[in-house]
């Protein structure tokens, strides 16, 4: 039995200022979800779909922004998928794995540590 994707769960994106980019989001309809105190945070759109997870950066950092597909614990890619990082434990209680689709963009997957 081959274990799939459970699709898209999150897109994370950096700024250079967490109250204007929430701001924003908030005008689009998102809700702050949670603030973790230190200019990050994710919201999330009442009527359903992926989430916005924010996270301020130095203003001579370049910005980020990253798409995250959500996985099962035992998640495993399928033959011929590229494999850029194999899954590591975040310090947020997930693994997180990098791969890279045929015109080299890098998606990440994000999985329960089974734990």
């Amino acid at each position: 039995v081959r274990v799939v994707i459970n699709g898209f769960d999150h897109v994370y994106l950096e700024t250079h200022n967490w109250g204007a980019a929430v701001a924003f989001w908030q005008r689009l309809g998102f809700q702050l979800e949670f603030d973790t105190g230190h200019g990050s945070g994710m919201l999330r759109n009442p009527a359903g779909g992926p989430t916005v997870f924010l996270a301020e950066q130095s203003i001579e950092d370049p910005l980020a922004s990253e798409l995250y597909l959500g996985a099962p614990a035992d998640y495993e890619p399928p033959a011929g998928v590229t494999v850029v990082s194999p899954f590591t434990e975040t310090h947020w209680g997930t693994k997180v794995m990098v791969i890279q689709d045929p015109d080299g963009h890098r998606f990440r997957i994000e999985a329960p540590t089974g734990d």
